[in-house]
């Protein structure tokens, strides 16, 4: 083995998988090796490859304890363990846990008496590893501190459950639910996309009819200065909402506020608001510019006769700014740098482009920026002060309504290299790698999704903070979270700096440590937890994801056997969140007529033309034998089949499908409202920006009227007879 791979080894790279087809793929090694660079390592020669290497290999006999510690919360004996040179075997060590809520509890121990687990010989030194048995401590985030002769060391001692909260704890039937992008809803009061104001309406009429769940796609911030960036995948910042969403006319001072109340009643202001509601398509540029014209006088009306006055609505502000803490102030710092350095140069698209003395959150440039800018990043806060706001009374509502659920939000796998989080914490990050998937029968080049990647030995040192921030913050209103591309908790596909996304690198993360803290979070936060695990899945992650209390992600598309047929709903595990379809994927009526394998024709997105043929061919036998699953279900005859030539969809087969998956044990399942309403175009397409409107369709009806649509009542009418509420 050569230096440099055993390096790579353990860094945690893998030396080969199997692809999606089950032939065995070796790791690129310039790959590899661009990888190790961008994560900080030394390469120019054998000897500095050999001593990273070794100091990877014997950091946890050299330290007295390591940077983090996992406890099992119910192990019948709480433990931690020390590493020590067996040189001070007759030495007491001296501990110290400070809890997390600011308790300590302390000791003291015979290293002589502690039992032995393993031990090796480091450097001429022979070093034992040594289990400290601790008193029972609570759950939580707590600090553990050894001290031993002149030695002392610090661990991140986290005691964790070992399952997330269950669906049975929220509620004791199998519920269903609806997804929506909430910016392509709509009502009478919109300002071109949906907002806050839209998803709590949403929620009032779903409940009368007895849905359980709003699921809807990440609301994760994006940039303010740069509406025209719209992936909610690509977010600045797991943490804290899009802006965007804010219903202007919900904010606490609206109508108090003549500047405000001027502005949106002027003719011209309500021409633009119905020529931005008009549109075929989303334009966030222009609904921004109306959204923050009116946000800007708010807060100016804020900050003269609320915050001089310290009103209700003032102290509310401030006490989320203080809950929120310094994270709050570096997004808000970095909006307000990001409109900067934007002004200058409109082409200067994140942190990477800044002068230099810009790029570091602690530098004296951006402290000084602070303070000479302290009413706009101010503003950038209330910004988020409102959103969060708005988002909790919708997630109050579904309390109100009695949805066992409520909110079912989304985590992205991470976030933009360009933005909030990267910039304010670089360590974590392998800065220029990104994540990805690798080639599959959907996407035979690789996926090469655009987002930073987590450095996993940084993500230790820190006991995980930043998963912990982005996991609670998402389920601070959520009664579900899904996590999107589960898989890459426990490997990742690491496309290197510069080169193509079929050339990526898989990398080990801490798997068992992960889900444990997602299960501590989870219950904190009374949020049930689904794993978004599609694709190139190891064997045995499924039981991994059961044992650790998350739901699997079942689409009926992929849930076939290799014969191509159906599985029959009992087939379906009740651990599970089912769903015809996703984002990613065609509608059911797209699927059904073939209009995504049109649009894969249109966009040249087959690798060559045999493919486009099998596929289309294809799809004439996935017809057929979908039927047949249904119609052996009961749930459709064949007087009531569509027609296949030409394949036209009908009303019979939208209202078969959902019943066929309400049949299923699986304790939640989720119609996209674009299959509710029986559309055929989707919400996205892998592998285009600008080809395909991605993320900018908005739905045909307003919330009040699709309730009217034919789909939507056989909808409705199937779920309250197959999972009724209560």
């Amino acid at each position: 083995m050569t230096p440099l791979q055993q390096l790579a080894e353990q860094v945690g790279f893998h030396p080969n998988y199997k692809d999606s087809y089950g032939n065995i793929v070796h790791a690129n090694i310039d790959a590899v090796t661009s990888l190790l660079v961008a994560m900080g390592y030394d390469l120019s020669t054998d000897q500095k490859i050999l001593a990273s290497a070794e100091q990877l290999q014997n950091r946890s006999w050299l330290s007295l304890s390591p940077a983090m510690q996992m406890v099992k919360a119910e192990a019948p004996q709480h433990t931690a363990w020390l590493s020590v040179n067996v040189a001070d075997v007759t030495k007491a060590v001296d501990w110290k846990i400070t809890l997390e809520d600011g308790g300590v509890l302390s000791g003291s121990a015979a290293v002589a008496s502690l039992a032995v687990f393993d031990e090796a010989q480091v450097g001429g030194n022979h070093y034992q590893k040594l289990t400290l048995v601790l008193p029972k401590l609570v759950e939580g985030y707590h600090q553990l501190t050894l001290v031993l002769g002149e030695q002392t060391s610090s661990s991140h001692l986290i005691v964790a459950p070992q399952t997330c909260l269950s669906p049975s704890e929220a509620a004791n039937y199998r519920m269903w639910g609806l997804a929506a992008q909430l910016y392509s809803v709509k009502s009478v009061n919109s300002w071109g996309m949906g907002d806050f104001g839209d998803l709590k309406n949403l929620v009032v009429e779903s409940a009368k009819r007895g849905v359980t769940a709003i699921g809807l796609n990440p609301l994760h911030p994006l940039y303010p200065d740069n509406p025209a960036h719209i992936s909610p995948y690509s977010p600045t910042s797991r943490c804290f909402l899009n802006s965007l969403y804010i219903d202007v006319t919900s904010v606490d001072n609206y109508e108090s506020c003549k500047a405000v109340q001027s502005l949106v009643n002027s003719e011209d202001f309500q021409h633009h608001i119905r020529e931005a509601n008009n549109k075929e398509f989303i334009d966030y540029p222009y609904a921004a510019h109306l959204k923050f014209q009116a946000l800007e006088l708010l807060y100016a009306d804020f900050v003269n006769k609320h915050l001089a006055k310290s009103t209700g609505f003032a102290r509310q502000y401030q006490e989320f700014c203080q809950e929120m803490g310094d994270d709050l102030l570096e997004l808000a710092t970095f909006d307000a740098l990001y409109e900067h350095f934007r002004k200058i140069d409109e082409n200067t698209y994140g942190w990477k482009a800044w002068p230099e003395e810009y790029q570091d959150p602690a530098s004296t440039a951006v402290t000084k920026f602070k303070q000479e800018h302290s009413e706009r990043i101010g503003y950038f806060q209330f910004l988020q002060f409102v959103a969060d706001s708005q988002l909790g009374a919708a997630a109050r509502q579904t309390k109100t309504d009695d949805m066992p659920i409520g909110l079912y939000l989304d985590l992205a796998v991470g976030c933009d290299g360009s933005g909030a989080e990267v910039w304010a914490d670089k360590h974590s990050y392998v800065s220029g790698a990104a994540v990805g998937a690798p080639p599959d029968a959907m996407n035979t080049l690789g996926q090469d999704w655009g987002l930073t990647p987590i450095n996993p030995v940084a993500l230790q040192e820190q006991g995980y903070l930043p998963l912990v921030k982005a996991l609670r913050s998402n389920m601070r209103h959520a009664g579900a979270l899904r996590i999107d591309h589960v898989l890459g908790l426990m490997r990742q596909y690491w496309v290197a700096p510069g080169m193509a996304a079929d050339q990526g690198v898989y990398i080990t993360f801490p798997l068992e440590d992960i889900f444990r803290i997602i299960a501590l979070e989870s219950r904190r936060n009374n949020c049930v937890v689904i794993g978004e695990d599609l694709g190139n899945v190891p064997d045995g992650f499924g039981d991994i994801m059961a044992q650790a209390g998350l739901l699997s992600y079942k689409v009926l598309f992929f849930e076939r056997w290799e014969s191509g047929l159906y599985f029959r709903p009992e087939e379906y595990l009740e651990q599970s969140m089912v769903t015809v379809s996703t984002h990613d994927l065609s509608t059911l009526a797209g699927w059904w007529t073939g209009n995504d394998l049109k649009w894969r024709q249109e966009l040249n997105l087959y690798p060559n033309e045999q493919m486009g043929q099998d596929e289309r061919s294809g799809r004439v036998t996935d017809r057929e034998q979908l039927l047949s699953a249904l119609e052996f279900e009961g749930v459709i005859n064949k007087a009531h089949f569509p027609p296949t030539k030409p394949a036209l969809i009908n009303a019979e087969l939208s209202r078969a499908v959902q019943a066929f998956l309400a049949k299923a044990p699986s304790r939640v399942l989720l119609v996209p409202l674009e299959d509710a309403l029986g559309l055929h175009e989707q919400v996205n397409i892998p592998g285009t920006i600008d080809e395909h409107p991605n993320w900018r369709r908005r739905l045909p009806y307003t919330i009040n009227e699709f309730w009217q649509h034919q789909d939507m009542n056989n909808l409705v009418g199937v779920m309250n007879q197959e999972r009724p509420k209560g």
